[in-house]
């Protein structure tokens, strides 16, 4: 594993020089944003190396904010793709690395945009994604950028303690749900460690965690033999846990049609209609939607 000294080829950013920085630019956090950023420079350091980059590696990451990862990621990798939603702080971003680690600053691309939404990326594609997620769109940056950026190998991500949690939870456990099923049909989760509240501006009311993310080399529901998509699988995932407390059969009724309907799909499906959501898989659930385009037709299912 790489150390964990600061590496010499960047300046790293700590917290006197992001509030002269903020304060040069006129930028508080936003709370609608979710920014909390980062000001410890051992943290940065740490989540690098944890990150394990490699010099082919290109790196995707999600809020930069004023710098104080990237500098590191620069570092370490070939490039870094860095898509920040604040205006201002994309604007400054490359001026902060060309004072900071001038050496570095053609590494760096910038992309002005919602993480959530983001489209076609600039460059050669990249390989893995590093950051500190916003605590309010966690989850669903991840699943987006699983989704749309298939060079996405694996990744280092920081969240909120319990969102680490769910992310991670296996079938069965207490804080296994919907972030957990999703993420599974792309990649493995485990958590990597935990970050204290004193390393961010502002300190957040709650703790965070790392969780590492490899993809898979195929769907893990791809073992399934049928026409269940991700769409498909999805659905059934988001109706299983509307109702987290009721059987599948009751659970799975509207999206069915009925609660018979419902039992008939699960039976042909091989699922127990007396288990609750938390107790399948990816797979299973993938199972599920395939046994309802066979028997239903594609049509009659609702896909809310």
């Amino acid at each position: 594993m790489a150390s964990l000294t600061p590496l010499p080829a960047a300046q790293l950013l700590g917290p006197t020089e992001i509030r002269q920085l903020a304060a040069r630019l006129g930028v508080a956090p936003s709370k609608r944003l979710g920014q909390n950023f980062v000001v410890d420079a051992g943290t940065v350091s740490r989540i690098t190396a944890l990150a394990d980059l490699g010099p082919d590696d290109v790196v995707l990451e999600v809020g930069p904010g004023f710098g104080s990862l990237t500098l590191p990621l620069l570092a370490a990798a070939r490039r870094v793709i860095a898509v920040e939603v604040d205006r201002a702080l994309a604007a400054e971003l490359p001026a902060t690395i060309a004072v900071r680690a001038p050496q570095l600053a053609g590494r760096l691309d910038v992309v002005t945009a919602d993480a959530a939404r983001v489209g076609q990326l600039p460059g050669e594609p990249p390989t893995v994604l590093v950051a500190n997620l916003p605590y309010n769109v966690s989850v669903p940056v991840v699943l987006h950028l699983l989704a749309t950026v298939p060079s996405l190998a694996r990744g280092l991500v920081m969240v909120q303690a319990e969102v680490a949690d769910r992310m991670c939870a296996p079938p069965g456990s207490r804080t296994y749900g919907v972030p957990s099923a999703k993420i599974a049909w792309f990649a493995t989760a485990r958590k990597s460690g935990s970050v204290g509240r004193a390393v961010f501006w502002p300190v957040p009311r709650v703790d965070s965690g790392l969780v590492s993310l490899v993809r898979l080399a195929e769907p893990a529901a791809a073992v399934v033999r049928g026409t269940a998509s991700r769409e498909d699988t999805f659905a059934v995932v988001d109706a299983a846990f509307s109702q987290r407390r009721k059987t599948l059969r009751a659970a799975l009724a509207a999206w069915a049609g009925s609660p018979g309907a419902a039992e008939a799909v699960l039976r042909a499906a091989d699922v127990d209609p007396a288990l609750r959501g938390e107790a399948l898989g990816i797979a299973d659930f993938a199972r599920i939607a395939a046994a309802a385009e066979r028997s239903a037709g594609p049509d009659t299912i609702s896909r809310s």
